[in-house]
Protein backbone atom coordinates (compact mmCIF):
# COMPACT_ATOMS: atom_id res chain seq x y z
CA UNK A 1 0.00 0.00 0.00
CA UNK A 2 2.79 2.40 0.87
CA UNK A 3 4.43 1.74 -2.49
CA UNK A 4 1.14 2.10 -4.38
CA UNK A 5 0.47 5.46 -2.70
CA UNK A 6 4.04 6.65 -3.25
CA UNK A 7 4.67 7.04 0.49
CA UNK A 8 7.54 6.02 2.73
CA UNK A 9 6.72 3.66 5.62
CA UNK A 10 6.98 6.33 8.37
CA UNK A 11 4.40 8.41 6.49
CA UNK A 12 1.76 5.70 6.94
CA UNK A 13 1.40 6.40 10.64
CA UNK A 14 1.97 10.16 10.23
CA UNK A 15 -0.98 10.37 7.82
CA UNK A 16 -3.30 8.27 9.98
CA UNK A 17 -4.05 5.80 7.18
CA UNK A 18 -6.79 3.35 8.09
CA UNK A 19 -8.72 0.60 6.37
CA UNK A 20 -12.52 0.76 6.53
CA UNK A 21 -15.24 -1.50 5.18
CA UNK A 22 -19.01 -1.63 4.97
CA UNK A 23 -19.27 -4.61 7.31
CA UNK A 24 -19.08 -4.49 11.08
CA UNK A 25 -16.02 -6.73 11.05
CA UNK A 26 -12.67 -5.34 9.97
CA UNK A 27 -11.30 -8.13 7.80
CA UNK A 28 -8.27 -6.17 6.61
CA UNK A 29 -5.58 -4.08 8.29
CA UNK A 30 -2.46 -2.24 7.31
CA UNK A 31 0.77 -3.78 8.63
CA UNK A 32 2.67 -0.87 10.15
CA UNK A 33 6.20 -2.22 9.63
CA UNK A 34 5.83 -3.38 6.02
CA UNK A 35 3.00 -1.26 4.61
CA UNK A 36 1.24 -4.40 3.34
CA UNK A 37 -2.51 -4.93 3.38
CA UNK A 38 -3.11 -8.04 5.53
CA UNK A 39 -6.08 -10.01 6.82
CA UNK A 40 -7.04 -8.96 10.33
CA UNK A 41 -9.72 -11.58 10.93
CA UNK A 42 -10.43 -15.06 9.73
CA UNK A 43 -12.49 -14.85 6.52
CA UNK A 44 -15.15 -17.56 6.26
CA UNK A 45 -16.42 -17.57 2.69
CA UNK A 46 -19.26 -19.98 3.51
CA UNK A 47 -20.59 -17.62 6.15
CA UNK A 48 -20.17 -14.42 4.13
CA UNK A 49 -21.24 -15.53 0.66
CA UNK A 50 -23.17 -18.72 1.18
CA UNK A 51 -25.40 -18.45 -1.91
CA UNK A 52 -23.22 -16.23 -4.10
CA UNK A 53 -20.75 -17.67 -6.61
CA UNK A 54 -18.53 -14.58 -6.73
CA UNK A 55 -17.61 -13.41 -3.23
CA UNK A 56 -16.21 -9.87 -2.94
CA UNK A 57 -15.13 -8.02 0.20
CA UNK A 58 -14.71 -4.31 -0.37
CA UNK A 59 -12.61 -1.99 1.73
CA UNK A 60 -11.32 1.55 1.42
CA UNK A 61 -8.19 3.30 2.60
CA UNK A 62 -8.68 6.63 4.32
CA UNK A 63 -5.63 8.91 4.11
CA UNK A 64 -5.42 12.23 5.94
CA UNK A 65 -3.83 15.18 4.16
CA UNK A 66 -3.22 15.90 0.51
CA UNK A 67 -1.89 13.29 -1.88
Amino acid sequence: VAKDLGLQLPELSDRGIRVVSESRTDYFALHGKTGHLVTAERIDREQLCRLVEKCVLRCELIVQGQM
